[in-house]
């Protein structure tokens, strides 16, 4: 077995016991780690048949853990569209949509990505092309009037915007004698009355409810499985060169998804880590058909048996999930006040998942000993879920069964306490205060802001805390620098107040140790010796380097199990084994 050292740059081992300590050099050997210290240490530790490779002032970490990244609806979505992400113009659109059309059987769908970032759409979206808007059908037309194209919506933004070409219109059954406003969709019309393609309003793909365009959705082609792999890879390929080694799956996992994985796995093309749950009843996707009781219990008996976890190193399905709640960008955060939903109308939201469902949910997990994932946001669903869980805790202890609450996007103190007192550990998304926290304060009030992603209380509570990605940025030092700042994307504001702010270490933990510890997930999170070698060379320090700084941080190379599965090329390798090309 040939050992690998690491030198010519600083080593943050990220150890729980000191996490700013620092070293010159690792070695790595069969997988792990095995070593780290001062350069001639490790130089003997590795052996004089040593692979060796030069940091070249890079700084060695491990590598990061997202603990609600959805890789896989993301890929699935994107997989085989057009992608309009970075579109300048409506010409660049055309000729975009042209090359597809060029490769595509006459009559086919195509499919497009909306314009700008996902998923918020803030720092980039359809009103940054050259004319600030979406081109019309008859722009469209003049890629190809020979299939159906549709520039979709993703959400959560709500109200959106999407465009049909006239083929698109025809396809889902819309002509010029359509009113002007179906349900909450708004079908744009020019003057002479004719339909230019464009629908704005509750147009989004998924986390949409509104009758009429689900209507449309349901015309819209099926996902294509192969597409579907497709995308999956190229998004774990990006998740990769971000420098993320293991991901936590919790949040709407179907049967079809965790196939997807298996696949991958088993075709030795799985670049990371993948820790999955099944949900019980997920209620993102359109049409959304609540399950009755007795078949909510079914599935939940049923799922419960495919969730052992098995100890495989790349690939573990572990616990239940239960997603009661809704965003606030679709008007389905419970409150116990009104709000404004996406329109301007008052409304106290609703909830997915029934209480009686919860209940057995819960009785079921804590009976039989199964990890659960809570996905709930708003206070109010909070207290539904806290009352339940500590009436049933009184006949079921589950302080040990490593249950966790994912979202918390606004607690307050004393619900922090009782998930504390219950024995939960945490997973959310610094993210949720920079995309949302200027919409929270327009559509529910700015005294939401205190309890919104109080990081801070959290750990003080004694809640164990880990960092996802989920809507975005989907840049994860750029959730880390968040964890720190809490400033809100578009507004200029920062809710960094006391119950929110983290400090660097405590910042970079949520996404390092404190992730591995939510998981209950060992050897991984920091580069402690016996640890698995998942690891990352980037080109500056993370705990020093400025807040400005932090986002932009480059990953020159990323390790999995000491395998090379994303590389730049700029780091030289010596050795009889030369490290692979990446993305």
């Amino acid at each position: 077995m040939t050992n690998t050292i690491i030198t010519g740059g600083r080593v943050r081992t990220l150890d729980p016991s000191a996490p700013e300590a620092e070293a010159e050099a690792l070695v790595l050997s069969g997988g792990r780690v095995l070593a780290t210290g001062d350069r001639d240490a490790m130089v003997r530790a590795a052996g004089p048949d040593a692979r060796h490779v030069d940091a070249e002032g890079g700084v060695i970490m491990p590598g990061l853990i997202d603990t609600h990244p959805h890789v896989m609806h993301f890929g699935m979505l994107a997989g085989g569209l057009v992608d309009l992400t970075d579109a300048l113009d409506h010409a660049d659109i055309v000729a975009r949509v042209r090359a597809k059309a060029a490769t595509t059987p006459a009559g086919e769908w195509i499919m497009c990505t909306p314009v700008g970032e996902p998923h918020y759409f803030i720092r980039r979206s359809e009103r940054d092309l050259a004319e600030r808007r979406l081109p019309d059908r008859w722009t469209l037309d003049s890629a190809t009037d020979a299939h159906p194209v549709l520039i979709q919506a993703w959400a959560p933004r709500i109200p959106n915007v999407v465009a049909f070409n006239t083929a698109g219109l025809r396809a889902v059954g819309l002509t010029d004698f359509i009113p002007d406003r179906v349900s909450d969709v708004e079908i744009d019309k020019n003057e002479a009355g004719e339909l230019t393609g464009i629908l704005r309003g509750p147009v989004t793909n998924y986390y949409t409810y509104d009758p009429f365009w689900g209507q449309i959705l349901t015309k819209l082609p099926k996902l294509d499985m192969g597409n579907a792999v497709a995308g999956t890879t190229a998004e774990l390929a990006r998740y990769t060169a971000q420098g993320v080694t293991a991901v936590y799956e919790g949040h709407a996992m179907e049967p079809e998804h965790i196939g997807v994985y298996r696949h991958l796995h088993a075709t030795g093309a799985l670049p990371l880590r993948v820790l999955a749950t099944l949900d019980v009843e997920s209620a993102i996707f359109y049409p959304f058909d609540p399950l009755s009781h007795d078949e909510f219990t079914a599935r939940l008996e049923r799922f419960a048996g495919e969730v052992a976890d098995d100890g495989d190193d790349m690939l573990r399905l572990d616990g239940l999930t239960i997603s009661p709640g809704g965003p606030c960008f679709s008007g389905h955060f419970a409150t116990y006040e009104p709000y404004q939903d996406p329109f301007g109308r008052p409304t106290r939201g609703n909830r997915f998942v029934s209480l009686e469902k919860e209940e057995t949910f819960v009785r079921f997990c804590a009976a039989n000993g199964v990890r659960a994932n809570v996905c709930v946001g708003s206070q109010r669903e909070h207290d539904d879920f806290l009352d339940i869980a500590e009436r049933v805790v009184r006949e079921h202890d589950f302080r040990d069964r490593r249950w966790i609450l994912q979202h918390a996007i606004t607690i307050t103190p004393r619900q922090a306490r009782r998930y504390a007192d219950l024995g939960f550990r945490v997973t959310t998304s610094a993210g949720f205060a920079w995309g949302k926290g200027a919409m929270y304060g327009e559509r529910m009030g700015t005294h939401v802001w205190r309890d919104l992603e109080p990081l801070r209380r959290l750990l003080d509570t004694g809640l164990d805390l880990a960092g996802g990605s989920d809507w975005g940025p989907k840049n994860p030092w750029e959730q880390i620098e968040l964890a720190q700042t809490h400033r809100f994307a578009g507004s200029g504001h920062r809710n960094d107040g006391p119950d929110q702010k983290l400090s660097r270490i405590e910042a970079l933990q949520m996404w390092t140790t404190g992730a591995a510890k939510v998981l209950d997930w060992s050897g991984i999170g920091s580069l402690t010796p016996g640890n698995h070698a998942d690891l990352v060379i980037v080109d500056r320090d993370p705990v020093t380097c400025s807040e400005d700084d932090l986002p932009g941080t480059r990953v020159l190379r990323t390790l999995v199990g000491g395998r090379t599965v994303h590389d730049t090329g700029d780091l030289p390798t010596v050795g009889d084994e030369p490290a692979s090309r990446g993305a």
